[in-house]
């Protein structure tokens, strides 16, 4: 369990977060040939990226896992949806990992999609390794970097490597820790493993790394592992500068399974009893079997293969017999895993996103949200044949988290909410290609969802008065339907005995 390192990936897109996870697969001996993992066609991507739509667009719009082992680490890795109009997905991958690598460009620095996800680690006090990219191409100076990252992320930086020079001066990374400079070479100037380690800096770039050397807080294990500090490293994903530094900082400071919230305890994942979540939920990874894997983030014990666990939303015992390690859409059937593995589960929709799974049945994890959509669509079925079908694939895709979907109390037509666009286009292209329903969206005459708690006498009293804006998500909980943020405001002062949440843990 030690030896497990958990983590994702965050950036903006473009910044070049496929092209490190496929280098960091590469340093794993994942894949064997770099290149071998990209999609033939010009739509860029790493094998990470199965769904039609993401070998469509070259973007990640769900995530994935890919396991690898190194010098006796087991590496697993979350693959998180970079595009800007990304999922409530992306948020319950970061509830299942213990640290995170940011990837940040030389030239753009911080960026809105980034600062976002950062959030939501700090949230959880996720720590934080940060990766500044294309050092081989123009960038900003790199003392700006440096403190835009602990100004707008109030994080102390360190230093672990300084580019000598960017874009046309560029003459390799100098690693703090050994005083080697990786240098570029050949036509193409990648990185091909030589090292200098007696060099010769020029001097317009000595000064400046010596005050990169004394100018910021030297490397703090505990400041990194309470996210109060990040390890900075630069290099070039595209050219291989950084990686090896990189994935060697994962193995040395990243920390083991981290306990994981459980109401007001802890479950430590060094105590016996196996137990795990369900941060995900992906249906036809495999559209000719029809299949549907939960995936469990391992929180304690030693799981093997057979053993019978009890889901929390279930509350009868299921044996596991066919549990999946993945590479990306490749899988083997896992024999044993331990605490902060992810195993694949098939299942015909017997466990949820948020489940808890446990031997004895006495554990539930807390801290997997449901966040109020930013976006209200009315689907609109084009084959009225279909209705059966477009349930079903409502259904599977709400708990998948890339919708969340409505049904009013008042009329037939079903509302899907998104916490990005591109989650709509995902849904059309999902349901024409996986569930062969041809379906529109038409705008919803709300703007924003609220779940509703109280009283049961006060709940009543509302649902008499409000009927027509009101629904019930896939749970079976009410949802109240707002034309506007005043809407909401004014209910609630209507109504001080009720809460109107705009998030619902599961």
């Amino acid at each position: 369990m030690s030896n497990r390192r958990t983590f994702a990936i965050i950036s903006h897109p473009d910044a070049g977060k496929t092209t490190l996870t496929e280098k960091l697969l590469l340093q794993g001996g994942a894949i064997h040939l770099a290149g071998e993992v990209k999609a033939r066609g010009q739509a860029r991507r790493a094998r990470s990226d199965w769904m039609k739509i993401e070998q469509q667009r070259g973007i990640s719009v769900t995530s994935s896992v890919m396991t690898f082992e190194r010098d006796g680490v087991t590496f697993n890795l979350l693959d998180t949806p970079g595009h800007e109009d990304f999922s409530e997905d992306t948020y319950r991958t970061l509830t299942a990992v213990d640290s995170a690598v940011m990837v940040i460009d030389a030239a753009k620095g911080i960026e809105p999609q980034t600062r976002k996800l950062f959030e939501v680690c700090r949230l959880r006090s996720v720590p934080i390794i940060t990766f500044v990219n294309k050092v081989d191409r123009e960038g900003r100076p790199v003392f700006e970097l440096l403190d835009e990252i602990a100004d707008m992320l109030a994080l102390d930086v360190s230093p672990q490597a300084y580019p000598v020079g960017m874009g046309g001066e560029f003459e390799g990374v100098l690693d703090f820790a050994t005083g080697c400079v990786a240098r570029p070479e050949g036509p193409s100037k990648e990185f091909l493993g030589t090292r200098d380690c007696d060099p010769s800096i020029p001097d317009r770039f000595a000064e400046e790394i010596e005050l990169a050397q004394i100018g910021y807080p030297e490397f703090d294990l505990d400041a990194y592992r309470n996210g109060d500090l990040t390890p900075v490293y630069f290099g070039s994903a595209l050219k291989n500068f950084g990686v090896t530094e990189l994935i060697e900082a994962l193995a040395k400071h990243a920390p083991p399974p981290r306990p994981q919230p459980a109401g007001d305890d802890k479950v430590d994942p060094e105590q016996d009893e196996v137990t795990g979540f369900i941060f995900k939920v992906q249906a036809n990874m495999d559209p000719n079997h029809r299949d549907r894997i939960a995936f469990m983030r391992m929180a304690s014990g030693t799981f093997k293969r057979g053993m019978k666990l009890t889901p929390s939303g279930l509350g009868k015992p299921i044996a596991v017999h066919s549990p999946i390690m993945f590479f990306a859409q490749d899988r083997e059937i896992a024999d044993t895993a331990e605490a902060g593995d992810i195993i694949g589960i098939p299942n015909h929709g017997t466990l949820r996103v948020g489940d808890t799974l446990s031997e004895k049945d006495k554990v539930r994890f807390t801290g997997l949200p449901n966040f109020a959509p930013e976006i209200l669509r009315r689907v609109q079925l084009k084959d009225p044949t279909k209705t059966k079908q477009l349930r079903k694939a409502l259904d599977d895709l709400s708990e998948e988290g890339v919708i969340q979907v409505f049904y009013p109390e008042l009329g037939a037509q079903h509302i899907v909410g998104v916490v990005g666009q591109l989650q709509l286009d995902v849904l059309v292209s999902r349901l024409a290609a996986e569930y062969k329903v041809d379906a529109g969206l038409e705008a919803a005459p709300f703007d924003t969802a609220r779940w509703i708690k109280g009283p049961q006498a006060e709940i009543e009293t509302f649902e008499g008065f409000n009927r027509a804006n009101l629904a019930r998500d896939r749970d079976g909980d009410l949802v109240f339907m707002a034309k506007s943020a005043w809407d909401v405001n004014y209910q609630q002062e209507k109504h001080p005995e009720l809460t109107f949440s705009a998030t619902k843990e599961r």
